[in-house]
């Protein structure tokens, strides 16, 4: 039987091959007793091949449209589709993946240690919601100083509006966006100036809506659970091929599409006993096809667990992941800021945390967590402070919010710029989610556009019951397309807070990007003050939420921010060897 070590890094195996004018298609369907392909208006019958496969070799073309037709049931479109231009339940589109002109030939990354992403959702990040509009926007991304763009799912989903955690269809690129030649100009363009792009993938589950999988093979299992739909088949009866499946899609963006990363969805969903892990898997195989491209490729897992394994080297009993999300760092300082204490809020909101954060990145190291009544996370001490990705926003945790509101929207601005600097300047890596670094005050809302009415009144309730535990009536309907309108970026500029990200930026790039990824962050008289590195700082930054920070006339002053009773004090030392340590 074969194995992940058979699947070739030079080209895509599956799905439709165009050979001259020739196309072969070949799908997996190990339950099957007939496949048929409806190419046009033929229908013809494919011969089962080995391991539970069908093919058939027929004269096409680029953007000829077919369906496949299992056992006598309703034609669906191809599990691999590069394209769905009617969307997740009409045809698949037949895609020639070198028509595309690429000019990044001398592009060979983003180095990790360099990285700081900047999350964006394609569909709300300009008004007309497209990866031809987002290529205007790159030289303002540029300029910023950010080094990674962060692009939410872009594989294809129900309707025109929707996050991307529901896609139905991993390879299509969705159609509401411009398809497969303009998400290739969008990552062409970002190299022509020197931004990486990296893309978020969900390989937990599949949206309901559109998602025909099911039908082909045992692609789902009900061993596991998931909080979204039926967990992936990656151990059980006949998940080598599952397994080659989503790695296949994995292989499929870094290779085709010239994606500089992949950010891996909720890794905490994913279950595999398997010998070697599939979440392994996925690393290899990424970092080994990005080193034979010539080209820095990362792969960054998101996880509730603060598992520090997600992260530490093969050899040394991990995964191999660059860097994890590490939520840690947002939830001490929102809950500091905020004084919330719902949900996972009620763990949190000491300052000491955001000090351990900095210090450690994780702050829940196997200490009892409140919210999920057990212990929570690993020790981290042996890992890079730099696989740790702090945030203050995120598609999360402004989106799950019941009216979407920003951090900056809901504390006084001296507040956000004295967080910005802990973020921008901490020796983690740094995400930003569009807006935030100019104060965008609209808000991110959950939105979707489900054609299904038994889903789209399970979302409006749903979202309705997960609120109002806490006593919050008024949650946005996402199906309505306003909900969607209203989470567009305004691009309001807030001038100052703009210029402040955009020195903070200019800060990392020269005294954190480059030395030693190490803090210490400790309070003094009730300021944060936190030294990069840890021995030998060259940087310094005091902040006080509450009150005044006094500047050291040893070191040379770069920044200070007094606004909203917070302040922040920014300092540089050129000669750390004189200090004491």
């Amino acid at each position: 039987m074969p194995n992940l070590t058979d699947i070739t890094l030079e080209t895509l195996d599956l799905g439709a091959q165009l050979r001259g004018g020739v196309c072969r298609f070949r799908v997996w369907a190990p339950k099957a007793k007939q496949v048929t392909l409806r190419l046009g208006e033929r229908d013809l019958r494919m011969r089962p091949a080995d391991w539970g496969y069908f093919e058939v070799e027929e004269p096409a073309r680029a953007g000829d449209r077919y369906f496949y037709i299992i056992d006598g049931q309703k034609p669906v479109p191809d599990p691999v589709s590069r394209f769905l231009p009617e969307g997740v339940h009409g045809p698949t589109e037949i895609v020639d993946p070198e028509k595309f002109q690429w000019t990044d030939q001398n592009w060979r990354g983003v180095p990790y240690c360099e990285t700081v992403f900047y999350e964006l959702h394609v569909g709300t990040f300009t008004e007309e919601g497209t990866f031809a509009a987002a290529i205007a926007k790159l030289p303002y991304l540029k300029r910023l100083g950010v080094t990674m763009i962060e692009l939410m799912p872009v594989a294809a989903f129900p309707g025109t509006r929707n996050w991307g955690y529901d896609g139905a269809s991993l390879f299509a690129v969705q159609n509401s966006y411009g398809g497969p030649d303009e998400l290739k100009k969008l990552v062409d363009s970002a190299h022509a100036i020197g931004l990486g792009v990296t893309l978020d993938v969900v390989y937990n589950h599949l949206g309901n809506e559109g998602n025909y999988l099911g039908m082909f093979g045992p692609y789902f299992t009900d061993k596991y659970k998931t909080p979204w739909g039926s967990a992936v088949n990656y151990d059980g009866t006949d998940s080598t091929e599952v397994r080659r499946y989503f790695m296949e899609n994995a292989l499929f963006w870094v290779r085709e599409y010239h994606m500089d990363g992949l950010r891996l969805d909720a890794v905490h969903a994913i279950f595999d006993n398997s010998p070697t892990h599939i979440l392994q898997e996925f690393a290899t195989r990424v970092h080994e096809l990005g080193k034979q491209l010539g080209r820095e490729v990362s792969i960054v897992a998101e996880s509730d667990q603060n598992d520090a394994k997600l992260v530490r080297k093969p050899e040394h009993g991990g995964y191999g992941y660059d860097g994890v999300w590490s939520d840690d760092f947002h939830h001490a300082v929102h809950a500091v800021l905020t004084h919330e204490r719902d949900g996972y809020y009620q763990d949190y909101g000491n300052i000491e945390q955001i000090l351990k954060a900095l210090n450690e990145g994780f702050v829940f190291q196997g200490e009892h967590f409140e919210y999920w009544n057990k212990p929570r996370g690993t020790e981290c001490g042996d890992v890079p402070r730099s696989a740790h990705v702090f945030c203050l926003q995120n598609h999360d945790q402004v989106g799950n919010r019941p009216k979407g509101d920003r951090l900056n929207a809901i504390v006084p601005r001296g507040a956000h710029k004295a967080a910005a600097a802990l973020l921008l300047l901490a020796p983690e890596t740094p995400l930003l989610f569009m807006g935030q670094e100019y104060g965008e005050k609209n808000p991110f809302l959950f939105f979707a556009d489900f054609g299904d009415p038994a889903l789209q009144k399970a979302v409006v309730e749903g979202r309705r019951n997960e609120f109002e535990k806490f006593d919050w009536k008024e949650v946005p309907d996402p199906q309505d397309p306003q909900t969607f309108v209203r989470s567009k970026l305004s691009w309001r500029l807030d001038e100052n807070i703009l210029e402040w990200y955009w020195k903070l930026m200019e800060l990392r790039k020269k005294f954190v990007a480059g030395s030693e990824r190490t803090c210490k962050a400790e309070l003094r008289d009730g300021v944060i003050v936190m030294q990069v590195p840890a021995e030998n700082p060259v940087l310094r930054v005091s902040v006080n939420f509450s009150g005044l920070v006094v500047a050291d006339d040893s070191w040379k002053l770069e920044l200070v921010s007094d606004e909203d009773g917070s302040m922040v004090v920014v300092e540089t030392n050129a000669d750390p060897s004189t200090q004491p340590h």
